[in-house]
């Protein structure tokens, strides 16, 4: 009924935490499919002991070499598992014990609003923690100043406001996940792409995960909203303007894998957002307005019309 596809890569540290808490959780009709990545640490044997103990629970595989991120570890899962619904897994968080349930509920709500022949997204809040799961943030989408509201395409090209470690999404968002893309930015940011395109996006305003912070975390949880930060931004002009330029390669991504099922609009759409780097800058103020790919918060668009 539910599949679970977690990336794993030398994670000895906290993955026992994590499939504990997967164990525990109050819903328990789904599968745990974990690919490791090639580790290099004790990983694999940890892994392969959970299977031995629950060979109906847990499926192990292991990667000959490796993928080179958790991204494309992740997508490559992506793109092949099929189920009525799909929940991404990370190695170092804990669940919270009734996430599993509380997002199937949610998203059995917009299935039957939406129809299970739509392609439909849920995702939710995250507890910010350290190593040792104590406090750091309450509420990850406040710290990060998300607005989970922002679902229209024209939002999502230039902002991902899902964390995919939250998500869950059916079958019918499952079905359109069929090739790897040539360029994607992060594997979650692609999975809400093809769904603001495609179909629904739902959220769960409460916390279902205690997010760790560890030094090595993929994307880590930073307090947008502290002046050290947006001080630090308008300092780090290069990193802005990076961060800004990645996602024109990702749209023309999107484009060309799903350009046959977009609509006009929407290729439209895209295909002028992809064109912003070659307009002078006057005229990449004035593209931006007219398809209104704003950022979430006057900061972020302060710095983002300074830097495009």
């Amino acid at each position: 009924m539910i599949s679970i596809p977690m990336a794993t890569y030398n994670g000895e540290k906290y993955v026992s935490e994590q499939v504990d808490s997967l164990l525990s959780q109050t819903f328990s009709d789904f599968s745990l499919y974990v690919q490791d990545d090639a580790s290099s640490d004790g990983t694999w044997d940890i892994l392969t002991t959970y299977a031995e103990q629950y060979p109906e629970k847990i499926k192990v595989s292991r990667n000959r070499v490796n993928s080179g991120s958790a991204k494309h570890n992740f997508l490559e899962m992506m793109c092949r598992m099929q189920d009525n619904y799909l929940m991404l897994c990370d190695q170092d968080d804990v669940w919270l014990p009734d996430k599993i349930e509380r997002t199937l509920t949610k998203m059995k709500e917009m299935e039957k609003e939406h129809g299970t022949e739509t392609p439909i997204l849920i995702h939710s809040d995250l507890t910010v923690v350290d190593k040792q799961l104590q406090l750091i943030n309450p509420s990850y989408r406040q710290a990060m100043n998300s607005n989970y509201n922002r679902t229209a395409l024209h939002q999502v090209l230039i902002q991902n406001c899902i964390t995919g470690c939250t998500a869950m999404y059916n079958r019918s968002l499952s079905a359109l996940l069929n090739r790897i893309p040539v360029y994607c930015i992060m594997h979650d940011w692609w999975l809400e792409l093809v769904a603001a395109a495609f179909g629904k996006i739902g959220h769960i305003d409460d916390q279902t995960v205690l997010y760790r912070q560890h030094g090595k975390n993929s994307i880590g949880a930073k307090d947008v909203r502290s002046l050290s930060y947006k001080v630090s931004r308008l300092i780090n002009g290069k990193e802005v303007r990076d961060a800004i330029y990645i996602t024109y390669p990702q749209a023309e991504s999107f484009l060309i894998a799903y350009q046959e099922r977009l609509s006009e609009d929407q290729r439209e759409t895209i295909r002028n957002y992809c064109g912003i780097p070659k307009l002078g800058k006057l005229s990449r103020w004035r593209r931006t307005c007219e398809l209104k790919a704003f950022k979430n918060g006057l900061s972020r668009n302060i710095a983002y019309f300074i830097f495009i």
